[in-house]
């Protein structure tokens, strides 16, 4: 029952509840003194009578008074007492402490409308410590990835200082390695600005209606001309009466196709690598697969593959190299696309990287 109606019977109780005593109470009296002990009704007796009844009434009224205040505040005062207690434990940073409750009025609902924020600020301290977890860990990973060819640079620079470099052709190729190294830290300080600029959410979209098919055949193009000399193919499967047009920004989405071809032809341990798009579309969404024969991926990784600096292969310092950021930049460009990305993998057989927007209407 709402309050506005308990107080509301409260009222109604306080003037009819009297009432319904005062008649009760004269029938009673009057049957006891006047019919029970032969009382006189115009003599002392009704005198005592009316006196009786007098303080009767008074008594009635300050029972029922007494009564009914006392439920209808001990059934608002004691959850405001509640919620008072809850807010300074929540206030303390317990925020395990539950307010549900299963009450039907305005304080019900206030508590319920309290417990889903207690859950909300829960969920939001869950998702900061998360946060400061994979900061400290994308700490970590800056750190090492860019200290390993640090280290290489100047140990091949000692080497040319040391004159261990005595040859041209060991020069030619101390410099070589050099130059290789600066350019996959150019790559990864690349990767790591764009990471969090996109983190951060200060990295500006320009979205447009776009195509995906005619996209997605451009960027095939120049993939299957690498691929075709050693053997391999780029292979795109869609169907040309669907419409793929989705909402998107066009560098972003080259950089994520990219990003994720570039990851599958890496870990292709082949001699022919191969790679197949197939495209799907319905009345909502577009569905892109990307799939390789590659070397495959074990089932505990791929929950993680998305993740920042993380390797399928456990080591940091792979020959296949990489910063580790490729495919978690694909997964934050599809977030800020309102999309979605997942993997599933076949060990030895290959990896499909899914990518589903949602269509222009």
């Amino acid at each position: 029952m709402s309050i506005k109606k308990r107080l509301l019977f409260s009222n109604v109780g306080m003037i009819i509840i009297p009432i319904l005593g005062f008649f009760l109470i004269e029938i009673l009296l009057g049957y006891i003194l006047f019919a029970v002990f032969n009382g006189n009704p115009e003599g002392s007796d009704m005198t005592l009578f009316l006196g009786l009844r007098f303080a009767a009434m008074i008594l009635v009224l300050v029972i029922t008074n007494g009564l009914l205040t006392y439920y209808v505040s001990r059934s608002i005062l004691r959850p405001i007492n509640e919620l008072s207690h809850a807010a300074k434990r929540i206030s303390e940073g317990d925020l395990g402490y539950s307010v549900e409750t299963e009450r039907k009025d305005e304080l019900g609902e206030l508590g319920n409308t309290f417990e889903a924020m207690r859950l909300k600020l829960n969920a939001a301290r869950k998702r900061q410590r998360a946060y400061e977890e994979n900061r400290q860990e994308l700490l970590a990973g800056i750190t090492h990835d860019l200290k390993t060819p640090l280290t290489s640079i100047k140990g091949y620079v000692k080497g040319i200082q040391d004159g261990v470099a005595n040859t041209p052709e060991k020069m030619e190729r101390y410099i070589d390695t050099i130059s290789k190294t600066t350019d996959d830290m150019d790559r990864l300080i690349d990767e790591l600005f764009l990471y969090s600029k996109l983190d951060l959410e200060q990295l500006p979209f320009h979205f447009e209606s776009i195509d995906l098919l005619p996209f997605l055949t451009d960027m095939l193009e120049d993939v299957s001309f690498d691929l075709e000399k050693g053997g391999g193919k780029a292979v795109l499967y869609a169907n040309p009466a669907d419409d793929f047009t989705v909402y998107a920004d066009r560098d972003k989405l080259k950089r994520a196709f990219s990003n994720i071809i570039q990851n599958s032809v890496k870990y292709m341990d082949k001699e022919r690598k191969n790679i197949e798009v197939h495209m799907a579309s319905n009345e909502r969404n577009v569905t892109v697969e990307i799939r390789d024969n590659g070397s495959g991926v074990l089932e505990a990784d791929l929950p993680y593959i998305f993740e920042s600096f993380y390797r399928a292969d456990a080591s940091r310092n792979s020959t296949t190299g990489g910063s580790g950021l490729g495919l978690s930049i694909v997964r934050k460009i599809m977030d800020a696309h309102g999309g979605t990305v997942r993997a599933e993998s076949c060990l030895g057989e290959g990896t499909s990287i899914y990518l589903q927007f949602e269509k222009v209407k």
